[in-house]
């Protein structure tokens, strides 16, 4: 058990740490790759870790966020050069800017964030999605905030507060909540936050906050030649729905197919995040390639020449990671949990403040869903009034807030944006405490009335 000594010690390095980020990102410029790993072996150092772990544990953090977000990122930017250099893109974005009107077009991103969203992690929906993005931004001549941020609100929502996603359904599981009941309660509670967080937020600091108008990654998603012709709205539709119907077939593949059988396990195989990508990034090399008169060397090009400006955002996201495995490794987390422990608050309260202090300090909705879930659980077991659905949006939308330096998330919309720390400290990491507190204060309202 650790002193209340050394305990505030931990949590005033890792505050230490995090300013310290901020600040040299921010005002003395520094790369924010070397930036992260100085933090990193700072904080490990100043925390008391033993000298051998220090190195260790980073490059733990680090390889463990690489291991998925590497294989996500550059097959879902090939995914999204072909949909760029076919034209589905910008067939899509045309037909969101007809069916909303130029007018509606965050709303539009917003709907398409959700959609996406659903079955799959953020890094997955926001590389599918960002050649929307950048198109419909170019298309309609508006800021890169108004529809990325939108889009992006979608995603986050259901990321933390709606099954099947792993996330969410694994905090409903722990709380033994009713998945329909929980996905309709997380819509009603979801849905308002993100329209707050998306479509009126963005609005807002879009005018206090400039996106560049070009970045490495949209110039290579964006194309101006408007004499070709485009493929079919479902062809090119498809090609973005395709890895997301197959990861939502293998989170249900156990309802439908005996857990263990040959057709299951085939099923969990192709819902794989990896593996569905995959699939439809071959696909739409034939799809929207080889059936659309392109040649295999220019095939080659465009997927040799897309992956050169994802490797900032990679080693980004990885750094992000590390530094969130120190802050683990050094017993910063334990120490949040306990302190929350302590206090007396009420259990839909409790969850939310586990899960946000715990997201602080890793960077990761996942792992502070299933930490603060696990803790809250037992308890709740034991406590009658609150609904255990209420309790698991509840822990989502903790999970949710507060996105800062060593989220992964908050690097990927920064480099896709090409916005600075500091306006994404503004717009992005603004977003997700809207989401966080709206969510939450709706699920409160609706744990009082009913």
């Amino acid at each position: 058990m650790m002193t209340d000594t050394h305990s505030i010690l931990l949590l005033s390095a890792a505050a230490i740490s995090v300013v310290v980020l901020i600040v040299l990102i921010v005002w003395v410029r520094l790369n924010p790759f070397l930036t992260l790993v100085l933090c990193s072996i700072g904080l490990a150092i100043a925390s008391g870790m033993p000298l051998p772990k220090v190195v260790s544990s980073f490059e733990t953090g680090l390889g463990n966020t690489l291991g998925h977000v590497a294989i996500v990122v550059a097959l879902g930017t090939m995914l999204g050069k072909m949909l760029a250099e076919s034209g589905a893109a910008e067939r899509i974005a045309q037909s969101l800017v007809d069916a909303f009107g130029p007018r509606h077009v965050p709303w539009a991103m917003l709907c398409a964030g959700i959609l996406v969203g659903i079955p799959v992690f953020f890094e997955v929906a926001l590389v599918l999605l960002m050649p929307l993005a950048y198109n419909v931004a170019q298309k309609t001549g508006r800021s890169l905030v108004t529809t990325l941020l939108p889009m992006a609100a979608g995603v986050a929502m259901v990321h933390g507060l709606l099954p099947p996603h792993p996330a969410a359904l694994m905090a409903a599981t722990a709380f033994h909540a009713d998945l329909g009941k929980t996905i309709g309660w997380a819509l009603l509670a979801g849905i308002p936050a993100a329209i707050l967080a998306g479509p009126v937020w963005s609005s807002f600091i879009s005018k206090h906050i400039a996106a560049p108008q070009h970045t490495a990654l949209s110039d290579a998603f964006v194309h101006s030649n408007q004499e070709r012709e485009l493929p079919s709205f479902l062809t090119s539709v498809s090609m973005i729905l395709l890895p997301v119907a197959l990861m939502l077939v293998g989170s249900w593949a156990d309802k439908f197919t005996a857990t263990g059988s040959r057709p299951n396990l085939i099923l969990h195989f192709l819902g794989n995040a990896d593996v569905a990508l995959l699939i439809a990034t071959l696909l739409s090399l034939y799809q929207l390639g080889l059936r659309r008169g392109f040649a295999r060397d220019q095939l080659l090009c465009f997927t040799n020449e897309c992956l050169a400006p994802t490797a900032t955002v990679t080693l980004l996201v990885g750094a992000g990671g590390g530094f969130g495995r120190v802050l683990i490794d050094s017993g910063v987390s334990s120490v949040l949990l306990g302190y929350a422990l302590k206090t007396h608050v009420p259990l839909l309260l409790l969850a939310w403040l586990l899960a946000t202090f715990i997201r602080l300090a890793t960077g990761s909705t996942t792992v502070a869903m299933a930490t603060a879930s696990s803790i809250v659980a037992p308890m709740a077991l034991a406590i009658t009034g609150v609904r255990p659905e209420f309790l698991a949006i509840a822990t989502g939308a903790g999970a949710t807030g507060f996105s800062h330096v060593n989220d992964g998330g908050f690097w990927l919309v920064k480099e896709y944006s090409g916005m600075s720390v500091a306006d994404t400290l503004k717009s992005w990491t603004v977003v997700e405490t809207i989401l966080s507190l709206v969510a939450f204060g709706a699920v409160c309202l609706l744990q009082w009335v009913l």
